[in-house]
């Protein structure tokens, strides 16, 4: 069976405490929020966090933009916005690597299986 993706922090905690029995629950649930709330600290104050073997953790900042409202199509100036970026470590890049189907995601658009949303046809013109 493979693993859950979508993992809540009381899950992560019940699944370490599952593989480590000898550490009393509060012992785990402590330090799984420590770390974390550690991570979004230094994260938000824009410092990169790198854990060797597994991977980095930095702040992106993504551009301001003009969106659109859905009902009107009107414009919508977009701010800033920060986003985090996790760069996988060298061997988690080798297993994602070796585990990705062989199918390139762009193969499905060209056999008609999805959608390319990026037609201008499909989308209304800034001038519209």
């Amino acid at each position: 069976m493979a693993p859950n993706p979508h993992l809540t922090r009381s899950e992560l905690i019940d699944l370490l405490a599952s593989k480590q029995p000898e550490v009393p629950y509060a012992d785990m649930e402590a330090a799984v929020k420590g770390l974390l709330d550690h991570m979004v600290e230094v994260i938000s104050c824009g410092e990169r966090i790198e854990i060797r073997g597994f991977g980095s953790f930095s702040l992106r900042s993504l551009p301001p933009r003009v969106g659109r409202n859905p009902k009107t199509g009107e414009p919508v100036a977009r701010p800033v916005r920060h986003a985090v970026h996790i760069k996988p470590g060298h061997e988690h890049r080798v297993q994602l690597e070796e585990s990705r189907p062989t199918v390139r995601p762009n193969d499905s658009d060209r056999e008609g299986g999805r959608e390319n949303h990026r037609h201008a046809s499909t989308q209304p013109s800034v001038d519209e």
